[in-house]
């Protein structure tokens, strides 16, 4: 008796596990009835379906018109991009072309996402008009639009920008820069997933030469008519791991109409700094700080800046930016 009692428990036991699955990708969980049908949810789809899959709903909510498939369709969810990097302009003015001097310019561009890497860019400015040509990092996007996705999905194809492949097998854009300085929505199509990404792409002027902009759009000391003497301006930093900092208000002296800072960084392990290609040793020894005597090339806009330091196992250069009020300035 008691052997054809367990065998009717096995019998039972094998059922439920047959019918429950292996583990499977397809098996199923139940959850608790709603309006007195089980809910299941499947694994492999994600989605929630009541019984014989809700079948029973009415006929017209799954005859919804097609035409609602919309373009919005092709515009990728917020859930389905890689976290957005900051690029903010706080403290930025915008340059237009028309405060350039014609010519073409290495520019650093920022990009709002790790998956839209710009290696290099190349802008020309011509009669007031700016156009870039990025360098990307992958192959991975058949074409740009400059706008947001879903503009991008209601927009005609004429107004895409394809790529272009050179020669060594990488893919360029040549997209219209409607600023610089400026945040500008730039939306990509993915080869891959056939939908449209939103990015947001900032082209720095502060990484241009300083002599691109036209003179009347710079602030120098020339433009500001300070005479020959000592004077003290507010100055602020980015860049780096936010872990230093540099001194404020700092020591500027003009001469022939050009001025010139001391910067004092709150680390003594910086061994020289960079304007633009111009190297600059420290003007102190020792210390727990280091100072340098830096040309300000222009006020009231970010100026790029490197300083190499010491502090890690071997030196490394890191890139920074420097804006020199001059609404601050004041004669000593």
């Amino acid at each position: 008796m008691r052997k054809k009692i367990y065998g009717i428990v096995a019998a039972v036991c094998v059922s439920s596990i047959l019918a429950a699955g292996c583990g499977g990708k397809n098996q199923a969980e139940t959850l608790p009835a709603q309006g007195g049908k089980p809910v299941v949810v499947s694994e492999e789809t994600g989605n929630a379906d009541g019984a014989e899959n809700q079948d029973a709903q009415k006929d017209g909510e799954d005859a919804k018109d097609s035409s609602q498939e919309s373009a919005d369709a092709d515009v990728a969810a917020a859930d389905e991009t890689a976290a957005q990097q900051s690029v903010g302009t706080e403290g930025m003015t915008p340059v237009a072309g028309s405060e350039l001097k014609d010519g073409v310019y290495q520019i650093q561009v920022d990009s709002s996402s790790s998956m839209f890497k710009i290696e290099s860019c190349e802008l020309t400015v011509k009669d007031g008009e700016m156009t870039a040509d990025m360098k990307m990092g992958g192959t991975g996007y058949l074409k740009l639009f400059m706008g947001t996705g879903e503009e991008a999905a209601k927009a005609s194809e004429a107004q895409m920008i394809p790529f272009e492949e050179d020669g060594d097998g990488s893919h360029h854009f040549t997209v219209p820069v409607e600023a610089l300085d400026k945040e500008l929505d730039c939306a990509a199509f993915s080869k891959k997933k056939e939908k449209w990404y939103d990015r947001v792409l900032v082209f720095r002027a502060d990484s241009l030469p300083a002599d691109a902009l036209k003179d009347a759009a710079q602030v120098t000391a020339e433009s500001l008519g300070l005479a020959d003497g000592t004077y003290t301006v507010a100055v602020s930093m980015e860049g780096g791991s936010g872990k230093v900092s540099v001194e404020s208000p700092a020591k500027l002296t003009v001469k022939d109409q050009k001025a010139v800072a001391e910067v004092v960084w709150s680390s003594p392990n910086y061994d020289y700094m960079k304007v633009g290609e111009e190297k600059f040793l420290p003007v102190n020894q020792g210390g727990e700080t280091s100072v340098f005597e830096i040309p300000v090339t222009v006020f009231d806009r970010k100026m790029s800046v490197a300083a190499d330091t010491t502090a890690m196992s071997t030196p490394h250069e890191i890139e920074y930016t420097l804006l020199f009020d001059s609404a601050s300035v004041k004669a000593e």
